[in-house]
């Protein structure tokens, strides 16, 4: 990440450089190994101006609704926007001609796309293959990369929302997803991996020193929180969380009574449709009470902006945004002006900080932000 905030500052050369955060859930179906105002200090120390919440209901769904989510947020922001985003390939133009395929559906495609879900395929080999026979000019390799995946859903969300914003993309370096640290380019697993292990001195040296500064020397567990969430919900509440289909509600219920880990419970309900990363995220889901029809109200309605950090010498930018389309939120006095679904989504926010605060044994405040 301090390579992509280098690149942007000696590429785009922005005037502002902004920061969308996920907030202490991510992607991952995981608790942040940091709370986020740590993380979205290590940004602006690391070069950003500014640093804003994704708001847990996006930061927690799976790619499609992370990038309308995050897409959503920039382009609420006044001004000319560029959007920068690591990916697998060099070749823009590539990811871009899929996108267009994806966001057009015709009708032979989501034939096509139904096939092959219909058939277990978890849905990013299912529209891969979905791809394949309905476009076969294109290159469609590089989608079963996890950061092209979520690239192309950058992109799709550029093009059905029509934003003005602009592209830029990164090359990323290394193997993300080996567990064991790379001096040169150390993936955000390995260092995952090297806390899980007790081995956190490894990390020393291969991330900045006021992030290892900050590195705990635990990882958040809330399996106890998830647990109880399952057995305290009934299956028709469990029906309405994102991402849960082909009645997987009846499986969990009839599994979390014998398997009280969220380990032991994933590796009974894996399958090719249901990975482990999927998997994770409608646990996180259960446990914050995130259904279906709620991400769905906070894709289509205003929401707000959240300040999570900002350079205390650019302050002045708080009152440049100040006619952004969504409201700024620096203090409660903010707060207390949402009303209707962009109340809802920002209290989910609350409800995910004091979880995390519980589970850590820490107090961080919702509604301040921070001055590095």
């Amino acid at each position: 990440h301090t390579k992509h905030l280098n690149f942007i500052k000696e590429k785009i050369k922005p005037d502002v450089l902004a920061v969308i955060l996920s907030g202490n859930f991510t992607q991952r179906g995981e608790g942040a190994i940091c709370d986020k105002y740590t993380r979205s200090i290590w940004a602006i120390k690391s070069g950003a101006d500014i640093v804003f919440e994704l708001p847990t209901v996006f930061a927690t769904g799976n790619a499609e609704v992370f990038a309308k989510g995050a897409l959503k947020l920039i382009n609420a922001l006044p001004y000319e926007k560029v959007l920068c985003f690591g990916t697998e390939t060099d070749n823009l133009n590539e990811l871009i001609d899929i996108a267009k395929a994806c966001a057009i559906e015709t009708k032979e495609y989501k034939q096509a796309l139904k096939e092959e879900l219909s058939s277990g395929a978890p849905f990013a080999k299912a529209r891969y293959n979905a791809l394949k026979k309905t476009n076969p000019e294109l290159n469609v390799e590089s989608i079963l990369s996890s950061n092209n995946i979520l690239g192309v859903e950058y992109i799709k969300a550029i093009l059905q929302n029509d934003y003005d914003i602009k592209i830029e993309t990164i090359r990323r370096e290394g193997n993300y997803n080996d567990e064991s640290i790379d001096k040169t380019n150390p993936s955000a697993l390995s260092v995952r991996q090297a806390i899980i292990e007790n081995k956190k001195s490894k990390c020393k040296g291969v991330v900045p020193s006021f992030v290892y500064k900050d590195l705990p020397n635990t990882i958040p567990d809330f399996s106890s929180q998830i647990v109880y969430s399952l057995l305290t919900s009934d299956k028709d509440y469990l029906k309405r969380l994102p991402d849960v289909a082909e009645g997987l509600e009846n499986k969990i219920k009839a599994i979390i009574k014998d398997n009280h880990t969220v380990n032991d419970l994933i590796e009974k309900l894996k399958t090719k449709r249901y990975t482990e990363a999927r998997l994770k995220r409608i646990l996180i889901s259960a446990m914050l009470k995130i259904e279906s029809s709620f991400v769905k109200d906070c894709l289509s309605n205003d929401l707000y902006l959240k300040v999570l950090a900002i350079n205390k010498d650019k302050q002045e930018l708080l009152s440049i945004l100040s006619n952004s389309k969504y409201p700024i939120i620096t203090r409660k006095s903010d707060y207390l002006k949402l009303s209707g679904t962009s109340l809802d989504c920002f209290n989910k926010d609350v409800l995910a900080n004091d979880i995390y605060n519980a589970e850590k044994g820490i107090r961080t405040n919702e509604f301040e932000m921070k001055l590095v």
